[in-house]
């Protein structure tokens, strides 16, 4: 890594980015991208798993054939049998008995399955006992949902207590709105692109949850130690200390979220997508969207936040306004820095030189200088001489 590279000076906290200075593009930015997913929530909605919709489950040995091709059939079989049911989800799985293909398809009654059951079988050229089958009632759902959100919950008040009692209630406010609208991104995603949500992408937003608010703490306790004692002195303002902070852990931040990003996509891109593991592609899918939002939100929302909450603050402020009002002194030359010394007034090269003056000048002692005159000899320090204390000069006898 080259010293002088963008990433050497992030890591040193030299690369000065002005994040905090434009957090009013960062609020418009996120305020325009929280409108459309919320937008979209009204709009599109979600797709729902069976577990959420309801549904039925049919599982085809892989034997028969191709994925495509397997659904094709059964999107045949149920166009038959139950006519505006079609499969919703196809997907191929493995278990000790061998690898099959998934079938999700939308509610059918008793009769209705057994007799997909028979026709499949039959299409297929195999037996009806190797299709396996299953129902899924929507109330199991919502009672996954509802535990959720009751976790969720639970979950922004610990959080949230902890947060006052280690930093303030302001950093908790910019924590918990940076979480908040991380996971309103995430879920605005799943709506607009159509990701099937699934117990798995529940289980995968609450893991996200701790995700996001490690990264902002880590930031949050470098600007606690860079702002603290601030007030007394006028050199920076809260802002500029907070940016400061953030610079100095966004490598960090980075690091982390690439860490943490590689195994996700790993098992997103790899084991759902390369293997074949469809059950993994729920559960890495909002956990490789969550992260990588979650950084984002991390950096470019929680701390400029909680700067604007903190230049609410009287005292704060006050601080902003000394320092903003020393800086413009020091632009029109009406004070000096401290430990430089004021210019004396330059003299003009074309006046006439005083002989005498210029003598005087020369002889003048600087200060703090002994006089240029000789010591006597016979004195040490005005003492007689030939002895010291108040003994006479003169010899013992």
């Amino acid at each position: 890594m080259a010293k002088n590279g963008l990433a050497a000076r992030l890591y040193r906290g030299e690369a000065d980015l002005n994040i905090v200075g434009r957090r009013n593009l960062w609020f418009g930015v996120a305020g325009v991208l929280v409108l459309i997913a919320v937008l979209s929530f009204a709009i599109s909605g979600f797709k729902l798993g069976i577990e959420f919709a309801g549904g039925n489950t049919f599982q085809v040995p892989a034997s028969v054939g191709t994925l495509d091709r397997a659904e094709q059939t059964v999107d045949e079989v149920l166009a038959d049998e139950a006519p505006g049911v079609e499969v919703v989800s196809a997907q191929k799985v493995g278990s000790t008995s061998g690898e099959f293909y998934e079938m999700r398809t939308g509610q059918l009654s008793a009769e209705q399955a057994n007799a997909a059951k028979a026709a499949m079988a039959e299409e297929f050229g195999i037996q009806a006992d190797q299709i396996s089958g299953s129902q899924v009632s929507e109330a199991w759902g919502s009672q996954v949902t509802s535990r959720a959100f009751l976790g969720l919950l639970i979950f922004i008040a610990v959080v949230s207590i902890y947060l006052v009692l280690r930093f303030e209630w302001r950093m908790a406010v910019a924590a918990i709105t940076s979480l908040l609208t991380n996971l309103v991104l995430t879920a605005g995603i799943y709506s607009l692109v159509g990701f099937e949500v699934t117990p798995s992408t529940i289980i995968g937003f609450l893991t996200i949850l701790g995700f996001a608010l490690y990264d902002v703490v880590v930031v949050f306790d470098k600007v606690q130690e860079n702002t603290r004692g601030i007030t007394a002195n006028n050199n920076v303002t809260y802002g500029e200390a907070s940016n400061l902070a953030l610079n100095q852990s966004l490598m960090r931040s980075l690091n982390t979220s690439v860490v943490a990003l590689l195994p996700v996509g790993g098992l997103l891109f790899i084991g759902a997508g390369l293997l074949g593991a469809g059950t993994l592609k729920d559960l890495g899918l909002v956990l490789f969207v969550g992260m990588a939002v979650a950084f984002l939100t991390s950096i470019v929302l929680a701390t400029p936040l909680l700067v604007l909450l903190k230049n609410m603050d009287p005292r704060i402020s006050a601080h902003n306004k000394r320092v903003l009002s020393r800086r413009a002194a020091l632009a029109r030359g009406e004070i000096t820095p401290k430990g430089a010394s004021r210019a004396a007034p330059a003299a003009d090269a074309d006046a006439p030189i005083d002989p005498e003056a210029a003598a005087l000048a020369g002889a003048a002692p600087k200060v703090g200088a002994r006089p240029a005159g000789k010591r006597p000899r016979g004195a040490r320090g005005g003492r007689p001489a030939g002895g010291g204390g108040n003994r006479p000069g003169g010899k013992r006898r």
